[in-house]
């Protein structure tokens, strides 16, 4: 097991002092197995072009092909009983499992992980040995790295999960107090705070979860598993290869096989779709940021006086958004931004670059023409495509008021993006180097959001003259 404990009074260190933060090039163990043999021994198939390799020592170890792929090729291929998914054969892991929000469903099958890490023979020992032997992901970050995040919801999300971890190994411990060996789940090895993050963190970053209601011999499969070598495929917008899950011919099994996706060159790596994610959750999840993220966004709270002040800001004259009439508190609360359970996180960027209740509240609250607002449904109000809706000068006051909202959020970083580019050219590395990476990301998106209302305006601005003049 990883060594190592946790005090709650270093919760903002997160796990990291435990050991140092090591890239995933490292695995468990020095000379793990030869993962491609075991899958094929075991009646899996890889393509002979398949090979693992290694790429530099920020992104560690990956697939690529050594000859030219046609489309439509099957790459790899697991039969039912390699990928390692969570069973409730041992009791105590059940009752530990239900102790475990479904938001953290990671830790479930990394209970399941952590047994079979413990267990002599394990039949998924020489898949476990090729696990990196630690994680790049946030909460194992030293503490100052965890500040310079500098995004408060992530923060949170890091700080919610050492929380757990804490509180659960506590829970774990208590469990386990006085068993036998062959009743404890770990072989009675001890578990802690950092050997379950590591659990976790290798379920997040490595398991798929396999879509569709079909049933086989007890198995569900569209619930998380590890597919070992799958899992070694890195990610991309653009994959050149996907995971097809089918019935095997003439059985009732399934199995789970990498098809190419398109035509695949030599010396190419083996890429799939981890999914449209924020950099939020690759960085939290998988331990990477992405630059230019397109599903990249910024969470902000719906907050009266905020935009209010934003509104002021920017040259909007009597803004309503802490005092807004009936009827205009109808539609917020329609938007579920008001009333008993409102949800008040919107967020900027991303594919809809202003989320629609966001853009629907502001075209409301910046309008007194209440007639005018009751001809369009709500989807029309919260669509950035609809030009217009309520009048040019409508938009222009909302564009305004977003762009100066951005502008606030923007303050709310301590440094600024060119000390934060400056500082990654003066040669940071590991956790310190993500953090600076991750901040950058979302002040690039705050400012790409601020370019793109800004062309709105002058656009819209330009029309308004024009319609003036006419």
């Amino acid at each position: 097991m990883v060594g190592g404990s946790l005090k709650a009074a270093m919760l903002m260190s997160s796990l990291s002092h435990v050991r140092p933060l090591t890239y995933a090039s490292s695995r468990l163990v020095p000379q793990p197995h030869d993962l491609i043999k075991w899958v094929t021994r075991e009646g899996g198939f890889v393509h002979r072009a398949v090979k693992i390799s290694q790429f530099d020592s920020s992104n560690g170890l990956g697939l690529i092909v050594n000859e030219e792929i046609p489309i439509g090729t099957d790459l790899i291929v697991l039969p039912q009983h390699i990928p390692l998914h969570f069973t409730d054969s041992d009791s105590l892991l059940l009752q530990f499992a239900n102790h475990v929000p479904d938001e953290l469903w990671a830790m479930k099958l990394g209970l399941k992980l952590l047994h079979e890490r413990a267990k002599l023979g394990s039949f998924w020992w020489p898949y476990i040995s090729n696990l990196p032997e630690s994680y790049t992901v946030p909460i194992f970050f030293p503490g100052e790295d965890i500040k310079n995040l500098q995004y408060a919801p992530l923060l949170h999300q890091v700080n919610k999960r050492c929380r757990f971890l804490l509180d659960f190994e506590q829970q774990v411990k208590r469990a386990l107090v006085g068993l036998a060996p062959d009743k404890h789940p770990f072989g009675g090895q001890e578990v802690d705070a950092s050997s379950l993050g590591w659990a976790m963190s290798a379920v997040s970053s490595r398991a798929f979860r396999l879509h569709g209601n079909k049933q086989s011999n007890g198995i569900n499969f569209d619930i998380p598993m590890m597919l070992p070598l799958i899992d070694m495929c890195n990610h991309s917008f653009n994959p050149n290869a996907r995971i097809v899950q089918e019935q095997e011919a003439g059985s009732t099994k399934m199995r789970v096989k990498v098809v190419a996706e398109k035509a695949i060159k030599e010396d190419d790596p083996l890429l799939l779709c981890y999914g449209c994610l924020s950099n939020d959750l690759f960085l939290l999840d998988y331990g990477f940021v992405i630059h230019s993220n397109p599903y990249d966004c910024i969470e902000l709270k719906y907050d009266g006086a905020l935009l209010d002040a934003a509104s002021i800001a920017a040259g909007v004259s009597s803004p309503k958004f802490s005092t807004p009439a009936p009827w205009q508190q109808l539609i917020l609360s329609q938007l579920n931004l008001a009333g008993e359970a409102p949800d008040l996180k919107v967020s900027v960027g991303g594919q809809e670059i202003i989320e629609g209740r966001l853009l629907a509240a502001l075209r409301v609250l910046l309008t007194s023409d209440m007639e005018t607002v009751q001809k369009y449904d709500l989807n029309t109000l919260k669509s950035l495509d609809a030009e217009a809706p309520l009048g040019v000068a409508n938009d222009i006051a909302v564009f305004r008021t977003l762009i100066a909202l951005c502008v606030i959020a923007l303050g709310h970083f301590p440094t600024k993006l060119m000390d934060d580019e400056s500082l990654l050219k003066q040669g940071a590395s590991g956790s310190t180097e993500l953090a600076i990476q991750f901040r950058i990301q979302k002040k690039s998106v705050i400012i790409d959001v601020m370019k793109n209302l800004s062309r709105r305006v002058k656009l819209l601005s330009s029309k308004e003259t024009v319609t003036a003049e006419s």
